[in-house]
């Protein structure tokens, strides 16, 4: 079966039981203002992260750095807000995890490992060779 049908229809179902699980414990008005309330706060602090992370990459541009962690960040927190601004709490979850610097390195290693070209492995799939061109002698 397709993943994106599956995503598609399992992450609606996901939140849908979070809401009502939460919201028999705390109240459905409650649950409302805890999924706004969560919205609010993570945009907020996406936009911070935001900034930041453009600092950072400009700093990096203007010591000739090429900024690929600025990047992973920057596209990194924009997924985080848009997570953050779906209601549920699941997607909250992801959004916050993506938020903060710490689990977002941890992720990007996690997602990123054995994807880096080392110069060792490299230099053991180099082939050293000798090019003798043999002329004759022109008359």
């Amino acid at each position: 079966m397709n993943t994106f049908f599956l995503f598609f229809i399992g992450l609606p179902a996901l939140e849908i039981f979070f809401m009502i699980k939460i919201g028999s414990k705390i109240g459905a008005l409650n649950t409302v203002a805890l999924i706004f309330l969560t919205a609010i706060i993570g945009v907020y602090f996406a936009r911070l992260q935001g900034i930041q992370t453009l600092k950072s990459g400009m700093v990096n541009l203007y010591q000739n750095k090429t900024p690929i962690y600025e990047i992973m960040s920057g596209a990194s927190i924009a997924l985080a807000a848009l997570l953050l601004i779906i209601p549920g709490f699941f997607t909250d979850f992801l959004g916050f995890l993506l938020l903060i610097p710490f689990t977002r390195k941890i992720l990007f290693n996690i997602a990123l490992r054995g994807k880096t070209n080392n110069k060792k492995s490299r230099a053991d799939k180099t082939i050293d060779g000798e090019i003798i061109e043999k002329k004759k002698d022109e008359l």
